[in-house]
């Protein structure tokens, strides 16, 4: 019986050296010299998309190795979204889950992390993680795993690691925190013709919203094709994106409505008003198209 003790005690001890023995988690410096570099691309997309810059800069590390994987040094995928059926843009083949998957390629890492802040922001089922505090890393890390976007069984917990050992978390409290204060009612962003937009409401102006997402009045008026001296009215579509010159894939022509003039149209799919006028062979002088119309919006 005495000797089955001593042989618990000397397990005991054994066990506690073995814990003191092992090394404290150490940084990785070019974990920090990622987060060095990219801190305020992952800052400015926090107050866009709303998504926890703590997040989306996790994300980065993990998937591209801290900028380090083949994929995202030829191709400038810092967060392994493959292609996808809506994707049209630059493509590469890199084998991941499966061989010779099809990935997105950019020209930039820029690109690469507005491109993930949409693929997020676009996508109905990670809708629930924009209900979450812009500082509920921990609440994000899970619903990203919950909803699929890695396949890995540990990934929430891989993601909560990173950001607790670097302190990311800093960047939602410093800059997230400070931007709640100044906007306790933030408009919430959507996406069409893959643009960023918000409607307005009673009282925004130009400077307002554009105080809000850190972009310049004079470069929303142009982007939503709008003069100097115009009011802002409640419910009007406000694009934050340079709108493209043609709709989206998925809408090829617009069957004009009552109430429906050529710049609405032109808000409603992100198309340029110049553009829309262009494409139906159409000038700004030219009657307003009558109901029943058929326009081309590709």
């Amino acid at each position: 019986m005495k000797h089955d003790i001593v042989k618990r005690v000397v397990a005991v001890l054994l066990c506690c050296l073995c814990c003191l023995a092992l090394p404290a988690q150490k940084r990785n410096s070019q974990y920090e010299e990622y987060i060095r570099k990219y801190n305020k691309l992952a800052v400015d997309e926090m107050k866009r998309y709303h998504i926890p810059a703590s997040i989306t800069l996790a994300q980065g590390l993990l998937e591209s190795g801290a900028g380090r994987s083949t994929l995202a040094r030829k191709s400038n995928n810092h967060f392994g979204i493959k292609c996808g059926g809506d994707w049209t843009g630059r493509t590469v083949r890199h084998t991941d889950d499966a061989p010779n998957e099809c990935f997105r390629a950019y020209k930039h890492v820029k690109e690469s992390y507005e491109d993930h802040s949409k693929f997020l922001r676009n996508r109905p089922r990670y809708a629930s993680l924009f209900k979450l505090k812009i500082t509920d890393y921990k609440g994000w890390a899970h619903g990203l795993k919950k909803a699929g976007y890695a396949t890995d069984p540990r990934y929430a917990y891989r993601l909560i690691d990173i950001i607790e050992l670097y302190d990311l978390h800093k960047y939602d409290t410093k800059s997230g925190i400070q931007w709640m204060k100044e906007f306790p009612n933030p408009h919430q962003p959507y996406l069409a013709n893959d643009l960023l937009y918000v409607v307005a409401r009673q009282g925004d102006t130009f400077k307002k919203i554009g105080k809000e997402f850190d972009i310049s009045s004079r470069k929303i008026r142009k982007y939503n094709d709008l003069y100097k001296g115009y009011v802002i009215k409640p419910g009007d579509i406000i694009y934050l994106d340079k709108k493209h010159r043609r709709a989206d894939k998925e809408h090829i022509i617009h069957v004009v409505k009552s109430g429906d003039s050529m710049y609405s149209i032109s808000q409603k799919y992100g198309i340029r008003l110049k553009n829309l006028y262009k494409m139906n062979r159409m000038k700004p002088e030219d009657p307003s198209p009558k109901v029943g119309d058929i326009l081309r919006l590709r």
